[in-house]
């Protein structure tokens, strides 16, 4: 038997699609279970029924958003033959996908996120780790780069993944302002002009 009050044909990824778009355009603070429900199709209680709460349906959209969204920047980055193209590929893959029409503009997992202190913290925190969990993507990356002897040994990798996730959701931040698609190319190849003294310095400093 259908859990209570969830409708009869009910589309979960459908439902879930809808909701992204949402928490994507206006963030998780500003979407409303009304709003939701709206768009979704679905009476509040169903979509308790489904998801346990806007929590939980915020944590499967996010789940459904990298399934959709974010395999497209950071999906399978070890293909690529150097660590430095790998790089290129997530700047530009970035400024491809969050400018692009169809899309709301800028990151959700960058952007979506209430106030840490909000009451709704948690979500914060899951998004935090969601992005912290990127540089770890770039480190290994990296330190693959540093077996190959592309990137030379004692280099700092924190250092340079740090570096190209700011810059990643710089990108995401200016396009969700407006900033147009060559500008933000200017700013992908600024940053990546800087890879060769990145390795550079990072090898010296303390």
């Amino acid at each position: 038997m259908a859990a209570r009050g969830r409708p009869r044909n009910f589309d979960r990824n459908d439902a879930l699609d809808k909701a992204l778009d949402l928490f994507w355009r206006h963030g998780y603070d500003n979407t409303s279970m009304a709003d939701l429900s709206a768009a979704m199709a679905l009476r509040p209680p169903s979509i308790y029924a489904a998801f346990g709460s806007k929590e939980g349906l915020f944590e499967e959209v996010v789940e459904r958003y990298s399934e959709r969204v974010g395999k497209d920047i950071w999906g399978n980055l070890d293909r690529f033959k150097s660590a430095r193209e790998a790089t290129r590929h997530l700047l530009v893959s970035t400024i491809e996908t969050f400018s692009h029409p169809e899309n709301p503009r800028g990151c959700m997992i960058v952007l979506a996120a209430p106030q840490p202190d909000a009451e709704h913290s948690s979500v914060a925190r899951s998004l935090c780790e969601r992005r912290k969990g990127n540089v770890q993507v770039l480190k290994t990356i990296y330190a693959d780069a540093v077996r190959r002897g592309e990137i030379p040994r004692g280099a700092d990798l924190d250092r340079i993944a740090n570096y190209y996730v700011t810059v990643q959701h710089g990108l995401s931040i200016q396009t969700r302002d407006g900033m147009d698609r060559d500008a933000l190319m200017a700013v992908a190849d600024a940053a990546m002009a800087t890879w060769p003294s990145l390795i550079k310095t990072s090898l010296t400093s303390s």
